[in-house]
């Protein structure tokens, strides 16, 4: 017997600074925030909020991504260690990606550029925690 699932929920990712985590993901990607604790937020709201765990948590198509900022400055990410290796979102075609490739540019991301892998066309890039992220789009 097998647990029947419906789809994807969620991931958090774990952060270090909130603040610079934000900016990228805005500048990049620009989901729509689903939650988050405002500044001026009294003791019932954070109460109510808690899960958000002084971070936010985006929309995303299919699901939601968090960022949680509780990783030490000191840490990185490895896709080496047990964990998370990498976190690919889709796109509807190679030209999304083209496209993709002139806002990481135009924002100092730095890229692996479009790939041909096969049954789709992907493009490597990292978040400012060096978390791997990708951008992938099916051919045919």
């Amino acid at each position: 017997m097998t647990i029947a699932t419906t789809g994807f929920s969620h991931v958090r990712l774990t952060v270090r600074d909130i603040e610079v985590s934000r900016r990228f993901y805005d500048r990049v990607f620009g989901w729509e925030v689903a939650y988050e604790v405002p500044a001026d937020a009294d003791q019932a709201t954070r109460d109510r909020l808690w899960f958000v765990f002084d971070g936010v948590i985006y929309k995303v198509p299919g699901g939601l991504l968090g960022l949680r900022p509780v990783a030490p400055a000191d840490d990185s990410f490895s896709e080496d260690r047990v964990g998370l290796d990498h976190l690919s979102f889709s796109v509807a075609a190679k030209a999304d990606l083209d496209a993709a490739v002139a806002v990481l540019d135009a924002a100092g991301v730095e890229h692996g550029g479009v790939k041909d892998a096969g049954t789709m066309h992907l493009l490597e890039l990292r978040d400012p925690d060096g978390i791997a992220l990708e951008l992938v789009a099916m051919k045919g």
